[in-house]
C-alpha cells in the first residue's frame, strides 16, 4: 500500500548486487507510477526511466527540453512506487560538471538508484536517429568524474552513455567505454549497436554493459539470451510500455469517433478489478471502513455482461 517498502538505500544496493556481466537483467520503462507497479508485480529486475518518455509525456520532443526539476520529480514519483531499483536517464546532465553534480545529488535524493550521463552535446537526440554530434573525450570525462565525485551513497550508480559508435565508429566507442571506467563510470550504455557481436566487443572491454532494445531503432531486437551470451549485464525496454499504451489509446478513440462507443475496445481493457487491484484498493481499508466497502465486479464474466455494466457505470 501506498509506496515501497524498501528504502532507496536498499534499492540501490540491490542493483548493484544484480549487475554482473552476462546476467541481462531486465528494466522495462516505465511512463507512470502505475506502469511502475505493474513491472514490479510482474517480477522483472527493475525499472528504467526514459528521458525520451519523460519528455514526451509532456509532449515534447526528446531533444533536452525538459529540466532537471520535471525529471527528479516524475521520476522520484515513479520510483518510490516499487521495491525495484529505478534507473533514470538524466541525458547530458542538464549542464557543465558542476550542474552534472547537482543532478546527482538531486535524483539520489528522489530516491533513484541510478542515472545515466551521455555524451551528446545540447540540444541533443534520440540515440536511434541520425546526425548526432558528440562532445570531446574529456568534456564527456569531466562529466563522469563530477557524477562519481557528487554522489552521497557509493551505490549509486553512475553509468555512461556514448553515442559515438554512430559517429566515429565501434573502436571509438570502446575506447570511449574504457576511458569513462576510469573516469568513474559503473556501468557503460553504447548506443545504437549494429549487432550482437558489437554488444560482446564492448562487454569484453568493460564489466558491466547494458543494452538498449528500443524499437524502430538501429538495432535489433534481440532476445535476452542473445545478450545474455554476448556479456550484457542489463537490458533496457525504454519506450516499449508508452508506446503500447498509446496505440492503445489511439485505437480507443478511432472507435469512440467511428462507432460512436467504445464498446468493441472493452474486451482489451484492463478490467475495472484489475486495476483496483493494481493499485491496492482494498488495503485502504485498513484506515478507514469506508473508503471500500463494494463488491468489486469479477473477471470471469461474458464480455456482454461486462460491456453492459461499463456502459451503465
Amino acid at each position: 500500500m501506498l509506496y515501497s517498502t524498501k528504502t532507496p538505500a536498499a534499492k540501490r544496493l540491490a542493483l548493484r548486487e544484480m549487475l554482473t556481466p552476462g546476467a541481462a537483467r531486465q528494466f522495462p520503462g516505465a511512463f507512470n507510477p502505475l506502469s511502475a507497479k505493474l513491472i514490479g508485480e510482474k517480477e522483472f529486475d527493475g525499472i528504467y526511466i526514459s528521458g525520451a518518455v519523460l519528455a514526451n509525456d509532456l509532449g515534447l520532443p526528446d531533444i533536452g527540453l525538459t529540466s532537471l526539476t520535471e525529471v527528479a520529480t516524475r521520476a522520484g514519483q515513479i520510483a518510490r512506487m516499487s521495491d525495484l531499483p529505478a534507473i533514470v536517464d538524466a541525458d547530458t546532465g542538464f549542464g557543465e560538471p558542476m550542474n552534472v553534480a547537482r543532478t546527482i545529488q538531486e535524483l539520489e535524493y528522489a530516491g533513484l538508484a541510478g542515472c545515466h550521463i551521455e555524451d551528446q552535446f545540447n540540444p541533443k537526440r534520440c540515440g536511434h536517429l541520425d546526425g548526432k554530434n558528440v562532445v570531446d573525450t574529456e568534456t564527456m570525462l569531466k562529466r563522469i568524474a563530477a557524477a562519481a565525485d557528487a554522489r552521497i551513497d557509493e551505490n549509486f550508480l553512475i553509468m555512461a552513455r556514448t553515442d559515438i559508435r554512430a559517429v566515429e565508429g565501434l573502436d571509438a566507442a570502446i575506447d570511449r567505454a574504457k576511458a569513462m571506467v576510469d573516469a568513474g563510470a559503473d556501468a557503460i550504455f553504447p548506443e545504437a549497436m549494429k549487432n550482437v557481436a558489437e554488444f560482446e566487443a564492448v562487454c569484453n572491454a568493460v564489466d558491466a554493459g547494458v543494452a538498449n532494445t528500443t524499437e524502430f531503432g538501429k538495432s535489433e531486437l534481440f532476445n535476452r539470451q542473445e545478450l545474455a551470451d554476448a556479456g550484457v549485464a542489463l537490458i533496457i525496454y525504454p519506450v516499449t510500455l508508452l508506446r503500447s499504451a498509446m496505440g492503445a489509446a489511439e485505437r480507443v478513440l478511432d472507435a469512440i469517433s467511428e462507432d460512436g462507443t467504445q464498446a468493441r475496445e472493452v474486451d482489451n481493457m484492463l478490467t475495472r478489478s484489475r486495476l483496483y487491484e493494481l493499485v491496492d484498493y482494498e488495503a485502504y481499508n485498513r484506515f478507514d471502513t469506508g473508503i471500500f466497502n463494494f463488491q468489486v465486479p469479477t473477471l470471469d464474466i461474458d464480455s456482454t455482461a461486462r460491456t453492459s455494466r461499463l456502459a451503465t457505470n
